[in-house]
């Protein structure tokens, strides 16, 4: 018996952009205005108000930023961790052209910062 060829896959569709959406949303949500202009102008410009306010609203309700939990101050910091501990002697003192200076501290890593713990390489 004769084996058939499987049909191969046919190209996957290109994702749609985006953008297209958020133009074909725009010219939907024109119309729309269009139409409540055409009914009253008042209702037109109170309409643009209140599409603008929840916009401005929407806006700053979002969250920027990645949606990672910050660790919490209170836990504490996991054993293996390495920790640039400053020295209170200075590494290297610049004059700048105004007059003032730039201190670069002395840094040592530790293990633990709280008690000093292993000083590693860097």
């Amino acid at each position: 018996m004769a084996r058939r060829k499987r049909p191969e896959p046919a190209e996957e569709p290109e994702e749609r952009s985006r953008l297209a959406g958020v133009l074909v949303l725009t010219a939907l949500a024109a119309v729309a205005v269009a139409v409540v202009f055409a009914l009253s102008t008042e209702a037109g410009i109170l309409t643009l108000w209140a599409a603008g306010t929840a916009a401005v609203w929407r806006a700053a309700r979002r969250r920027k930023g990645t949606d990672l939990p910050l660790p919490s101050p209170t836990a504490p910091p996991s054993r293996g961790d390495v920790y640039a501990v400053e020295t209170g002697r200075a590494r290297e003192v610049r004059r700048l052209p105004s007059g003032g200076y730039v201190i670069h501290p002395e840094i040592r890593y530790v293990t633990d910062p709280d008690d000093g713990g292993e000083v590693n390489a860097p």
